[in-house]
């Protein structure tokens, strides 16, 4: 499983990003409500910036940055000791300063760190030898759509169509395919709201045609 001590999982940055805008839409279209929403990805966050946020309502959250040139990955678990903030960013590229050191960051907490400048290559500070629950926050990407079928069935149970997910539109999903009403109807029952779910999806610039 992926986590700070098993950072070779871990995707390349280009399909990370892929993973992150897929399960972002996927959330999307299942709950319409933003703030109910586990994974949301703003495509403008800053500018050259991206970003995907998790929310898991109890407090705990992820905040994963894609740069032109990188990206870096702040977790925070709220029932996890919380390590040394300078020991856990040792070694971090100052590009990343603003993200990891600035707002909403700072006043959400860290609980793990991790970050690249290459297209893979991930690296974490100096460590120590406690659990930081990166295991659970970082397994949803792992690049696999069972592994989303899989958590949204438990997490979103009755919000979708069927008693199963349609693994086949979110492989293409996964793949980063135009999306369609099709492909949004073979998910949920109906979509109550289109105009909504096209804003979502420009705001993670992702492409769908309704017509």
């Amino acid at each position: 499983m992926i986590s700070t001590k098993n950072l070779s999982l871990l995707p390349d940055r280009k399909s990370l990003e892929t993973i992150c805008k897929a399960i972002s839409v996927l959330d999307a279209i299942i709950c319409q409500e933003w703030q109910y929403r586990y994974y949301s990805f703003n495509s403008e966050w800053g500018i050259n910036e991206q970003c995907l946020q998790m929310r898991n309502g109890s407090g705990d959250e992820m905040h994963i940055l894609f740069l032109d040139n990188g990206c870096a990955i702040n977790g925070f678990a709220h029932e996890y000791k919380q390590q040394d903030k300078t020991k856990l960013t040792a070694n971090l590229p100052s590009i990343f300063n603003e993200f990891i050191f600035g707002e909403p960051v700072a006043s959400i907490g860290t609980t793990f760190c991790i970050w690249t400048t290459e297209p893979k290559n991930w690296q974490v500070g100096q460590l120590e030898n406690i659990e930081d629950n990166s295991e659970e926050m970082l397994s949803i990407l792992d690049g696999n759509p069972q592994t989303y079928v899989d958590w949204a069935t438990d997490y979103f149970e009755g919000s979708y169509k069927t008693s199963e997910i349609s693994t086949e539109t979110i492989s293409k999903i996964y793949s980063g395919h135009t999306l369609t009403k099709e492909m949004v109807l073979s998910i949920v029952e109906e979509l109550e709201d289109w105009e909504l779910l096209e804003t979502d999806l420009k705001e993670i610039n992702y492409p769908y045609n309704f017509e």
